[in-house]
């Protein structure tokens, strides 16, 4: 099955008042947007991502947009949040078979919550997240604001996103939204359209950041009520030749010997293990995708220093490392006695404690290249839990 997920991001946020685009503007340290992307990046039902901006943000993203380990288009936003929509569906997969929306503004959505809307959405057609209304409801007039009626809680639903669709349905519901008419949710348009849409239970956390107020709330479940920790391993794996007339770096501590690593940077292999085994932790590539050794910005670059732009990386994807685990083989030179500036220099470069850090050199036994010298080889271990 294949799932698409579309971020509705297209508007300004005027109620919310301020020079900055409500998306954009930040609680616990990361915008409403980046952690409303986050939560489908790091979902594994979810295939492909299009988020509908505003033109001036689609024309130069902030850096989460421009990177992900799973296809994410950027299309500009409509005038009204169903124009938005529309433009993002228009670019979605046409072998997706759901389609699910969520508003940039609700950031603390639950990865339950995504998966049982998605689950709902295939099984009946069309799904929405809502909590049931907990107060007593009065429906009442205008001028004067009356009382009218009283409505029964048990049937009251104030609805929330994520709100998937089976694509055929959500294609009928932009049909009907071609009509003319205007609505404030996919939903309605569903139903509107003749199709039953499915309630899922809705979580209280899952607030919709709206006006000032709202954003004392925000910091305190940013701070205190974080989604469940997610954990996630990943391996990297590298090797250079040694050659002459190079000098050697390991984990950025350049060492004596008579011969150095070939390659396109300082050839540091064990930053090298190091950054794929964070990058592939977090779903985000590989060394190669983001430094690439065609592009001549990182000729002779420190490898040290691309451990701290993937650290970047590592963070705008909603990751941080916990520790790192690393093989060194080689036959020679012996390192003992510099593992400890290694390891202060990978904890640095990745923001972790160097206790953190494990490094660990072992001979191949004059087995192959390796035992002849002819080149280093690391095997890399990077633990990484989400912010």
């Amino acid at each position: 099955m294949h799932v698409t997920a579309i971020i509705a991001a297209g508007g300004r946020g005027e109620r919310l008042g301020g020079a900055v685009p409500k998306q954009l503007i930040q609680v616990g340290g990361r915008s409403l947007l980046e952690r409303s992307v986050a939560i489908f990046q790091t979902h594994p039902a979810v295939d492909e991502i299009v988020v509908a901006l505003p033109g001036d943000l689609v024309a130069d993203p902030p850096p989460y947009l421009k990177v992900s380990a799973k296809p994410l288009r950027l299309v500009t936003g409509g005038e009204r949040r169903q124009d938005s929509v529309v433009n993002a569906f228009n670019v979605t997969n046409e072998t997706s078979d759901v389609i699910v929306i969520h508003d940039a503004a609700r950031p603390f959505a639950s990865q339950d919550l995504v998966t049982r809307t998605i689950t709902a959405a295939v099984e009946t057609g069309a799904a929405v997240a809502a909590i049931a209304a907990g107060d007593t409801v009065k429906r009442a007039g205008m001028n004067p604001v009356v009382v009218v009626e009283t409505i029964p809680r048990d049937t009251i639903y104030l609805a929330q996103t994520p709100q998937a669709f089976r694509r055929n349905v959500l294609r009928d519901a932009i049909a009907f939204a071609q009509t003319g008419v205007e609505v404030t949710d996919e939903a309605t348009l569903a139903e509107r359209a003749g199709h039953p849409v499915r309630v899922v239970p809705g979580e209280p956390t899952n607030i919709k950041i709206t006006t000032p107020a709202d954003l004392p709330v925000a910091e305190v479940f940013a701070g205190g009520a974080s989604p469940a920790l997610i954990t996630r391993v990943g391996t990297g794996y590298d090797l250079h030749r040694l050659v002459e007339g190079r000098p050697l770096t390991l984990a950025g501590v350049t060492i004596p010997f008579e011969k150095g690593l070939a390659g396109h940077s300082d050839a540091d292999v064990i930053a090298h293990a190091a950054i794929d085994a964070m990058l592939g932790a977090a779903g985000a590539g590989d060394i190669g995708s983001h430094f690439p050794d065609t592009d001549p910005q990182w000729k002779g670059a420190s490898s040290i220093d691309l451990l701290r732009r993937a650290s970047e990386i590592l963070r705008n994807h909603g990751f941080a490392v916990v520790n790192l685990d690393v093989v060194v083989i080689a036959e020679r030179p012996k390192l003992a006695g510099y593992l400890d500036a290694m390891r202060r220099n990978l904890a640095s470069a990745t923001g972790i404690r160097a206790a953190d850090v494990s490094i660990k050199g072992k001979t191949n036994e004059g087995v192959g290249e390796l035992g002849r010298g002819e080149a280093i080889a690391v095997h890399a271990v990077a633990l990484v839990k989400n912010r």
